[in-house]
């Protein structure tokens, strides 16, 4: 026999009986081949176990049923949200339409951005001032996927799901807290027909609760991406991912036990996986990704539309890219329109190409004139979790909002981010924490015509120099 050494990691230990693998050696190569699709399959399944994973959150740590709301309001309740913005409040949850049948959400006139996706976190709506209601508010009736809408809508927009399992969130883009609380407080949840018996919209707080929305790693992945397979339709275009699911051990209407071996497998795959995802994200190898060809900012997500499809293909690497470092995603986000919705661009190293790291200190130089309508920021993310800094100042983003922001007489803004504050004062500052890698986000919320065409230009994010 002969050592197959022409092929890499542990395939290259098989032994060969002529033209075939020994048959001893059979396990390795079965291994290999399992590990691999688990890989693989950790990739694909990043944005559903996103979902199922929060939702586990919102229902067992927050006690949120399908008609209540989470308010994530301060800066420590957004801490465990997935590259969360640090201005503007969050108000969601995650349904079950199985369980409430034809959903209706009523929706207050008012400043606001949000939207319905599904657990493949696909747009199946969006609504407030990016959607038909322009922020004129109005009713909307979510029909199961499958299901029919009723003979008489009674002046609903409907929206057909595309999951059982859905997303509605929505932000308050209006700076008055009192005005954004009352917005908050006006909307309802309840099933079609029956709003006068159904109690009324709970809004919940995640104060005071330690949790986390990033994806879990290791076996629990599996045993989260078990459990909203049993709860979820088949979508087609999924089904050899499906087949490759049953090969580990998840199937539908089955319960998930691997042994020894196959968890072995699952924990290395995840972790693999990730590996995979955080280059996929972090180090984005798409055409087109650079913003500006002399800058190291990237556009986060390369996904070119909400349903995730492409010319002739699925955008399966794009949607991994941005699920594994964010959540939800909609047309509001790729806004080609001046004034209107968001556009995000993120910087995962300096300006030499190095990770950034908490213990250095930067500057980032933010010219004249940031091209947003409303306001701009830019934000710090933990890189293991995605999630707002957790630093002892209690801060992770500087932006125009912020009433003790310094210019310079030319009307620019430095920004510094480091471990210690810098000489000039803590208003421009954002604490890093040594020891741990970090990247950001620079937000323009109503971008302008100075953004798309590329004539206003960030500065990147520059290491101080030794004293």
């Amino acid at each position: 026999m002969t050592v197959n050494a022409g092929l890499p990691g542990r395939l290259g230990s098989v032994r060969m009986a002529g033209e075939l693998p020994a048959r001893d050696d059979l396990p390795v190569i079965f291994d290999e081949l399992d590990y691999q699709m688990a890989a693989q399959l950790y990739l694909w399944s990043l944005p559903l176990v996103s979902y199922a994973h929060w939702q586990h959150v919102h229902a067992e740590t927050f006690g949120a049923g399908p008609y209540d709301l989470v308010h994530y309001l301060s800066y420590r309740d957004r801490l465990g949200l997935i590259t969360a913005n640090a201005t503007t409040p969050y108000v969601l949850n995650f349904i079950d339409l199985s369980v409430t049948g034809p959903l209706v959400i009523e929706l207050p006139a008012g400043p606001t951005a949000g939207g319905v996706s599904d657990f493949w976190q696909r747009d199946i709506g969006v609504i407030g001032e990016m959607g038909p209601d322009q922020g004129r508010g109005g009713r909307y009736l979510i029909v199961p996927p499958g299901g029919q809408p009723p003979e008489n809508t009674d002046g609903h927009r409907v929206l057909t799901s595309s999951g059982m399992n859905i997303m509605f969130g929505f932000r308050t883009l209006d700076p008055d807290q009192e005005r954004s609380q009352a917005l908050v407080d006006a909307v309802r949840i309840h099933p079609f027909g029956k709003r006068d018996t159904t109690p009324p919209t709970r809004i919940v707080s995640p104060a005071g609760h330690p949790w986390s929305g990033t994806q879990p790693r290791g076996l629990q992945y599996w045993e989260r991406l078990h459990n909203i397979y049993q709860r979820e339709i088949v979508d087609e275009r999924d089904r050899f991912f499906l087949a490759m699911l049953r090969q580990l051990g998840i199937a539908k209407d089955a319960p998930f036990a691997p042994d020894e071996r196959l968890s072995r497998i699952l924990s290395h795959g995840a972790a693999a996986g990730e590996l995979m995802a955080q280059a996929n994200s972090f180090a984005k190898r798409f055409e087109g990704s650079r913003w500006w060809p002399d800058r190291q900012w990237d556009l986060v997500s390369m996904l070119d539309r909400s349903d995730q499809r492409g010319p002739y293909y699925d955008q399966l690497l794009e949607r991994a890219a941005w699920f594994y470092e964010a959540v939800s995603f909609s047309a509001a986000m790729k806004s080609r329109t001046p004034g209107l919705g968001q556009a995000y661009l993120a910087s995962y190293t300096d300006a030499n190409g190095d990770w950034l790291a908490g213990d250095r200190a930067y500057t980032l130089h933010v010219p004249a004139d940031p091209p947003a309508k409303l306001f701009w920021s830019a934000t710090v993310y933990d890189v293991a979790s995605r999630c707002l800094i957790d630093n002892p100042q209690g801060c992770g983003a500087r932006g125009s909002r912020d009433p003790d922001l310094r210019y310079n007489d030319d009307g620019s803004v430095d920004l510094y981010f480091g471990p210690d504050a810098p000489a000039s004062g803590e208003s421009n500052w954002v604490q890093t924490l040594a020891g741990y890698h970090w990247f950001a986000y620079f937000r323009f919320y109503g971008p302008l015509e100075s953004y798309f065409d590329r004539s206003w230009k960030l500065g990147d994010i520059e290491p101080a120099r030794p004293a």
